[in-house]
């Protein structure tokens, strides 16, 4: 899964995809902010999870992450915006005029 940015649809990367055939890009819709949580999901499963096992096989790797799964959906933790719409868009501003 992808944003939206031009840089996955260069004609260097549908070359890869040719040769990659079993590799199928999914793009996330324009404006959807939602889906940062689910990244930041991913990013907990990797540092608290992933970066410190070592799996010997498929089943060993598949049998760890459903059970990481399953204890984080007893005890789940939301995600909250800490910032304001307003202030991530006075920080785009402040950006977009500094470059």
């Amino acid at each position: 899964m992808l944003d939206n940015a031009s840089t996955h649809k260069t004609p260097s990367i549908h070359r890869w995809l040719l040769v990659h055939p079993r590799f199928t890009f999914h793009f996330t819709p324009t404006s959807s902010s939602w889906l940062n949580l689910v990244e930041r999901w991913f990013a907990e499963l990797t540092t608290k999870k992933l970066q410190r096992s070592a799996h010997r096989n498929i089943k060993e790797l598949t049998a760890d992450l459903d059970a990481w799964v399953a204890g984080w959906n007893e005890n789940p933790k939301p995600f909250v915006w800490h910032k304001t719409a307003d202030q991530i868009l006075d920080s785009l501003k402040k950006y977009l005029t500094n470059i």
